[in-house]
């Protein structure tokens, strides 16, 4: 399986930090990016795409896809997946086709038994710009910006490494939330609303 990887890939000096795979889902191009956290600092792995052309049908753009997320998960092995919930769109077909997508990435994650985030678009922005209505070209500068990245970074890859930065911006106010609250705490560790 190939997929296109930035030009600079390759571990950063992170040590046993909570790793997340971020995935901006798309049956054309679905967006990836790895970051890790220790020590309260962001450091990023990888990010890339996994293309899949336009002319092949909706299956194999979908397999593809697949199979994509499968070599990135056994080669940078994270803890945890985290991408954009469902919004709606204007067009029903393009939602069936984003959707169906998404669910490709969330059998990946089931597959491999890791942590399932979902956040809205505002949400993400709101964690990595400072704002819910940010632009994409927002979005890209500060995503490469928190990850000390050279150069322009994809807009699917931004959104993915994006997705991955809220999650661990995100983390430490759940778990005061889950430590704080001694029932509730032990049914949410278990992934369970009391």
């Amino acid at each position: 399986m190939r997929f296109r990887l930035n030009p600079d890939d390759g571990a950063s000096s992170c040590e046993d930090g909570q790793r997340v795979l971020g995935i901006d889902p798309g049956t054309i191009t679905t967006g990836w990016g790895v970051v890790e956290v220790a020590g309260g600092a962001l450091c990023h792995l990888a990010h890339g795409t996994i293309g899949a052309l336009g002319g092949l049908g909706q299956g194999r753009r979908l397999s593809r896809i697949y199979r994509g997320l499968q070599e990135i998960v056994r080669r940078y092995e994270p803890q945890g997946v985290s991408l954009e919930k469902v919004f709606f769109a204007r067009n029903a077909q393009s939602a069936l086709k984003l959707g169906q997508a998404r669910g490709v990435a969330l059998l990946v994650a089931a597959e491999n038994e890791l942590a399932i985030n979902e956040y809205a678009s505002a949400e993400i922005k709101l964690a990595v710009v400072g704002y819910g209505r940010a632009s994409k070209e927002q979005v890209q500068k500060m995503v490469a910006s928190l990850l000390h990245l050279t150069g322009r970074v994809q807009a699917d890859a931004a959104d993915a490494l994006a997705a991955a930065i809220c999650y661990l911006h995100q983390r430490p106010f759940r778990a005061r939330v889950v430590g704080a609250l001694p029932v509730a705490g032990r049914e949410l560790r278990r992934g369970r609303v009391p």
